[in-house]
């Protein structure tokens, strides 16, 4: 009985040490979040600025230019906000395996399924350059390059942000295979893949 209460303890002290590197996993993954949450709030309010300011003080395509910067950019500042918050909100929080698994399969989804759409906005902003140059309409010009361009920044963007959280989730990927069970201080387990 002794040898068996041994062996236990040998394996949940050792899986609490895996449980802490765990913990270090998720906490790289917000940090990673927090500061891509700041690269895109200072590229929102830089442009609320500068587009503002252009707004206000040209004509023609380039006004229609920096006003749909500075709207774009209203929202933009807006996402930034709520995703940083999550990440203040979350910086110390604890994850058993299986929510760690899927809050990382979720971030790596949602900037891979941005990636798409900034795709679209690219998109879309060469259809409404295409049409003002077709039609004679600085606002369609304006608007469409001003498009081009905030697309172009988010899909690179998302496309940094989802490469650094894929290489973040690879490492928690090969962390639990190594380590299948976990301990959360009240509670052992195990992962099972299928």
């Amino acid at each position: 009985m002794k040898k068996a209460l041994l062996f236990l303890l040998i394996i949940v002290s050792s899986h609490c040490m895996a449980q802490d590197s765990l913990q270090m996993l998720n906490f790289k993954r917000n940090q990673i979040k927090n500061g891509g949450m700041q690269v895109l709030g200072s590229w929102a309010a830089a442009n609320i600025v500068v587009g503002g300011i252009g707004w206000a003080t040209t004509k023609g395509q380039t006004k229609y230019f920096y006003q749909m910067n500075t709207l774009w950019n209203v929202a933009n500042l807006g996402v930034a906000f709520l995703g940083y918050n999550s990440t203040i909100r979350d910086k110390n929080r604890t994850y058993t395996a299986q929510e760690s698994l899927e809050e990382q399969r979720k971030i790596e989804n949602i900037f891979l399924v941005n990636g798409a759409l900034d795709l679209g906005y690219i998109g879309a902003g060469i259809y409404l350059r295409h049409r003002g140059i077709t039609n004679s309409s600085n606002q369609s010009k304006g608007y469409g390059s001003a498009v081009i361009m905030q697309g172009a920044f988010l899909l690179l963007f998302d496309a940094t942000m989802y490469t650094s959280e894929r290489k973040a989730g690879n490492k928690l990927r090969r962390f639990l295979i190594k380590n299948p069970m976990t301990f959360d201080g009240h509670k052992i387990g195990t992962i099972i893949n299928f």
